[in-house]
């Protein structure tokens, strides 16, 4: 399951995004525009700007920006940053592999081998989908819904 703190992180992504070439943003206009709570979304810009996701100014005028194109922000590096290991068992995980510790035969593991075919769906949809692909995204779902009423 996606954790809060990642879905945040894609939210507040999601804001600077569609504010990319702007000023920087603060972050109590990111979290009002999001309902994330202002504490831990700090922690959560923090974070992805000691990653170099993020580029911040101090004092007047400052904020938060983006320190790269929303194109170039994929889904599973921000996943990666915040929450670790995409795979959803250790013994697949591509970056953070470790062995179960109750599995005798690794390579012969129904449950493995299926969940190696989970993570490589997964890892498809999330290298391929970028922040600027979200903001489309959901333009186009809000522009239906307008559309139907």
């Amino acid at each position: 399951m996606l954790s809060k703190k990642t879905k945040y992180a894609i939210k507040a992504l999601m804001v600077l995004g569609r504010n990319y070439g702007n000023d920087p943003m603060q972050i109590v206009k990111i979290a009002e525009e999001e309902r994330i709570p202002k504490k831990f979304l700090e922690q959560i810009l923090l974070e992805m700007r000691n990653a170099g996701i993020l580029y911040s100014k101090k004092g007047a005028g400052g904020g938060y920006s983006l320190n790269k194109a929303p194109e170039d922000i994929y889904l599973s590096q921000v996943m990666r940053l915040i929450d670790g290991p995409i795979a959803l068992l250790p013994c697949v995980s591509l970056n953070f592999y470790r062995p179960c510790d109750e599995c005798v035969e690794e390579h012969a593991c129904g449950i493995r081998d299926t969940f190696i075919d989970v993570r490589n769906a997964m890892l498809q949809i999330l290298n391929d989908t970028n922040i600027a692909q979200l903001i489309d995204k959901e333009k186009r779902l809000s522009f239906n819904l307008e559309v139907e009423e």
